[in-house]
């Protein structure tokens, strides 16, 4: 299997086309080869931005969709042929054969899932990083704690406000707080209140109302209010997250982008929610939600695959194109690249 990645060679430059390492599994790993990629902002900072942790030369990507040419011999779920998604893994290691951006990435089974033959791959490919950063947030002891989504969920009673529901975090919390049983309140832009609504969301608001705070108080109070999750997490988000959840009564606000020591109401706790977490320090959470839910899910219909892709054909060489788009912005999309 020659395979080839769009490498990052040293920070701040862009992505660079050349043969990479044949993919060699261990055991729990498939080897995956990628019909599409997607692109998450975690990708362009690291391109932008030195990290410490982060060498060079690597491989950046997290989300793939693709077939299996290769299972461990420990792996009994899955089968060479099948059509899959995969949150790949390679912030565990930082070996480049864990990157997304290639043509074969070996990939952990405990985070990946068949998908049906009636979800094309570049639909499918939005959801990997999705689903693993949503479940750390909303199942993890530490977190949110609700419970785990099921098919047919019964109402548990609990609320919940999801800031950012559009976003591609925000679109998979939102579906996996319903099939938990949970009543959801959303926020987003006002073009996109009626996609929060397909999603499964109760109560939606504009995020650029003046009084939007004001207005999520009024429709959660007195609830059984179990927390934030703030799928944005810039500061003014955090800020507004954190207000609501002081004047319910205290507690936690989950965030994706790591969380702020000061400026909190006493009674409220940011917590950064770690993606990889449910493959390595709670995996009983992602056998839960990657082994158990997801494939059913999707198979049923429960899960949609969103928001929708901005697809840009073209291959490895075009992966740099699609860096660059999504630093740009996009809303209530995510940018795919097809290999």
């Amino acid at each position: 299997m020659a395979n080839q990645a769009a490498w990052i060679k040293t920070p701040g430059t862009s992505l660079e086309v050349d043969s990479a390492p044949e993919a060699k599994l261990g055991p729990g790993q498939v080897v995956i080869k990628n019909a599409y990629v997607a692109i998450n902002p975690v990708d362009w900072k690291i391109q932008s931005y030195s990290h410490a942790s982060q060498p060079y030369p690597n491989i950046l990507g997290r989300d793939i969709a693709g077939e299996i040419v290769e299972v461990g011999a420990d792996v009994t779920r899955l089968r060479v042929g099948q059509r899959v998604i995969a949150h790949a893994l390679g912030r565990i290691t930082n070996e480049p054969k864990y990157g997304g951006f290639q043509l074969y990435t070996v990939a952990y089974e405990i985070t990946v899932s068949p998908i049906p033959d009636s979800i094309p791959y570049e639909q499918a490919v939005v959801l990997p990083l999705a689903i693993s950063t949503a479940a750390a947030g909303l199942y993890q002891k530490g977190y949110l704690e609700v419970p785990y989504p099921t098919l047919n969920p019964k109402p548990s009673g609990q609320t919940i406000l999801v800031w950012g529901g559009s976003s591609s975090v925000g679109s998979t919390t939102i579906q996996f707080a319903v099939a938990s049983g949970l009543e959801v309140v959303s926020t987003a832009s006002k073009k996109n209140l009626d996609f929060l609504k397909s999603l499964g969301a109760k109560h939606v608001f504009d995020h650029s109302s003046p009084t939007v705070v004001e207005d999520i108080i009024a429709v959660l109070k007195g609830s059984q209010f179990v927390g934030a999750y703030d799928a944005i997490s810039l500061p003014e988000t955090m800020k507004a997250a954190a207000e609501i959840v002081h004047q319910l009564g205290g507690g936690k606000v989950v965030t994706v982008l790591g969380a702020p020591s000061e400026g909190l109401p006493s009674n409220v706790q940011a917590i950064g929610a770690s993606s990889i977490d449910i493959a390595t320090k709670q995996p009983e959470v992602g056998d839960a939600v990657w082994r158990k839910y997801v494939p059913e899910a999707l198979k049923e219909g429960k899960l949609l695959p969103k928001p929708d892709p901005i697809v840009i054909k073209g291959g490895l060489d075009h992966i740099q194109e699609g860096l660059d788009t999504l630093k740009k912005g996009v809303s209530a999309a995510k940018v795919v690249v097809e290999l």
